[in-house]
């Protein structure tokens, strides 16, 4: 059929019967992300294939990874540099728009990553069939880059799957599993992964027609009446969630859903034209950035290996426990050692709900729960391939651990502290081996928090540090290479946020009214509850060891409140008192008045410390700061990152902002050194 044509990413074989198999291998990439030649390509191939309407057509992916993972994002922004989104944009629809028409039945069988535009592609077909394994995974993510779907996404799948649903998967960006994929009718079957092309040419002869309750509920939650009622409602339950001025994408997509009528070609219009207007916003491309950012993170090991097969973590505690748990859960091989028994049961006990939670198959648990071995001797450091110190932060303790751990090492076992913030030249200094120890900085809580530290020193050798990299990446986390001083990145620059903020709380302002103002800046969570959340116990120890490097000042009242039992969440009292795990804030003054520079009183010491860290070289480059911060701190990531938010506002601005702030309230808020360089 295609007798002539050349193609790089595409490759097509006919069976017995006649269906064409179109095997979607974009050349010199381990994912099929959609470029402009893969979709040029196809563009080719559907036009041959409406000549010859052969009697069906089954898209699949030849990659291991999965169907496709969307658009390259690369290329997208090399679009909107050129101000060319809009084209790019059509020519997507385009291409979709000339496969949907095609006369002869079309069906994407799909496995593994189906994402953005790879989704986009799949609806385009006129019937779809998945692998029924965990794997894979059926979604429109576009929302988490400042944008919506916009080759024919936000078109085409309220019409199949209903609006309630179909609305909720492109506000939040989570994917459809298989099964559910098939509840909902994004997919027509299921099958077996090693039988799913089989089952795709099977079908495409013989299709099933979808239940009439999935195209009856498609049809009634699309009317004029019902956009009209369900498009305020979905907007307030998102105003709830995100900010409009933050987070405009949202907002659109309802926008462009609501005034979608039947026609096919008016719903693609309103959402290029939706797609091209965010396309230039702040947020989309602070997003972008932050996306490609964490793909340098996930690329920062290459291709080491790390070699860890048993992992030995020393204390049992709530970080401890939680970061064995996670390494069981990732499929090593884990032993948790504290003082007594009492102290590790909780731990374990902690692991059996996570599994639960995240497993769902008993099988599955009972493995997890297998790796993950309570050991109050300590025997497993002699077999572990990494041991994790997670005692509590004193130094000659860890000092005085390590010496007994070390000495039990036979090869090239890697050491690595928890520690949040003791500077790790002063933790080496006695060990045998210190070119292979290394911070694996972990935050609470655990199993939510995406970012590991991985903390350097001056002897730690290349080898162990990509080891260690490779390792938290077989985590599922992002890492990001920090310089072993105090309080490494993360901490260094949340702790005179947080201070700050206690600081305000002493002088009277309301707590609800700082993390109000927080999160109207952007911030996931207000001060005083993550305070609360972290447990004051750990400010006053965390805060305690960097308060004199960084010439802060710890608040009034914090001890007092420790030793009386109110820790904060953990305890039910704090800064607020909490019931069932949230916070019960009290009401405000209705004629309070916000003190005008609270913001910047909070948010500016973050950005001061951020340019000293960067002078200080305690990461490599700014990129990685912003990274860093925003992954381990949940900084507005619509701002992206402190050194972002200070190029956004201007450097001078900034700076002239802080010395306004030091000459009312005192030399914390001085310009550190940095600013020069940044500007």
């Amino acid at each position: 059929m295609f007798e002539g044509l050349r193609f790089k990413h595409w490759h097509a074989s006919e069976d017995d019967k006649g269906v064409i198999l179109l095997a979607l291998d974009r050349e010199g990439a381990s994912v099929n992300a959609l470029s402009r030649a893969v979709l040029d390509e196809l563009a080719d191939i559907v036009e041959r294939l409406a000549i010859d309407n052969p009697p069906g057509v089954v898209i699949h992916s030849s990659k291991p990874s999965g169907f496709a993972v969307g658009a390259d994002i690369k290329e997208f922004v090399t679009y909107a540099d050129a101000g060319t989104v809009q084209e790019n944009i059509e020519n997507g629809q385009r291409v979709y728009e000339s496969l949907a028409r095609l006369p002869c039945p079309t069906i994407a069988a799909i496995h593994g990553a189906c994402m953005g535009g790879g989704t986009e592609l799949a609806l385009a077909c006129r019937y779809r069939i998945a692998a029924d394994d965990d794997t894979t995974k059926i979604g429109l993510p576009e929302v988490m880059l400042g944008i919506f779907p916009g080759w024919g996404g936000s078109a085409r799948l309220p019409r199949l799957i209903g609006a309630p649903e179909a609305l909720q998967a492109m506000l939040t960006g989570k994917p459809f599993n298989a099964r559910r994929a098939k509840a909902v009718g994004l997919v027509d079957r299921l099958a077996k992964p090693e039988e799913l092309l089989a089952e795709a040419r099977h079908f495409i002869r013989r299709p099933t027609p979808r239940p009439f309750a999935q195209r009856a509920k498609a049809w009634a939650t699309n009317t004029w009446l019902a956009r009209q009622i369900i498009a305020p409602m979905v907007r307030k339950q998102t105003a709830a969630k995100v900010r409009k001025e933050h987070y405009p994408a949202p907002f659109a997509l309802i926008d462009a859903w609501q005034r979608g009528g039947s026609d096919i070609n008016q719903r693609l219009k309103l959402e290029a034209r939706g797609v091209v207007k965010l396309a230039q916003t702040p947020t989309a491309r602070n997003l972008i950035r932050i996306f490609l950012l964490q793909e340098r993170l996930k690329g920062l090991a290459g291709k080491a290996e790390h070699g860890i097969e048993r992992v030995h973590v020393v204390g049992a505690g709530v970080m401890g426990g939680d970061i064995a748990a996670w390494a069981a859960l990732k499929g090593f091989e884990v032993t948790l050692q504290d003082r007594e028994m009492k102290f590790i049961e909780p731990a374990i006990t902690r692991a059996q709900a996570m599994f639960e939670k995240r497993l769902k198959s008993p099988a599955k648990v009972d493995a997890a729960m297998g790796r993950l071995k309570a050991d109050v001797e300590g025997a497993g450091a002699a077999k572990a391939d990494l041991a994790i110190e997670a005692i509590f932060e004193n130094a000659q303790a860890k000092q005085a651990l390590y010496a007994t751990i070390e000495p039990q090492f036979k090869a090239d076992e890697l050491l690595a502290t928890n520690t949040s913030s003791i500077p790790l030249d002063e933790l080496r200094g006695k060990l045998a081996a210190p070119q292979r120890f290394m911070g694996l900085h972990f935050f609470n809580p655990v199993a939510q928090m995406p970012l590991v530290e991985l903390v350097r020193h001056d002897a730690l050798d290349a080898a162990s540090e990509k080891r260690g990299l490779a390792f938290i990446k077989a985590l599922g986390k992002l890492p990001v290479p920090v310089k072993g001083t105090p309080g490494f990145l993360v901490n260094r620059i949340l702790m005179p946020y947080l201070l700050e903020a206690m600081r305000l709380y002493n002088e009277g302002v309301p707590g609800p009214v700082l993390d109000r103002e927080a999160k109207r800046f952007g911030m996931p969570m207000g001060p005083i509850e993550l305070a609360d959340t972290v447990g004051l116990d750990v400010c006053a120890s965390v805060g305690a060891e960097l308060a004199p490097f960084l010439g802060l000042e710890l608040p009034q009242g914090l001890e007092a409140k420790i030793q009386d039992g109110r820790r904060g969440k953990k305890d039910g009292q704090g800064l607020f008192t909490w019931v069932d795990g949230k916070p019960q804030k009290p009401q405000v003054d209705e004629n309070y008045t916000t003190p005008p520079d609270l913001i910047d009183r909070m948010i500016l010491p973050m950005v001061n410390e951020a340019v000293a860290c960067l002078h200080e070289r305690v990461v490599d480059d700014e990129d990685l700061l912003d990274a860093g911060v925003i992954f381990g701190t949940g900084f507005a990531p619509f701002r992206g990152g402190p050194i972002a938010y200070a190029r956004s506002e201007g450097v001078d601005i900034v700076r002239e902002r802080l010395q306004k702030l030091a000459q009312r309230y005192g030399e914390r808020f001085m310009p550190k050194a940095g600013w020069d360089e940044l500007g």
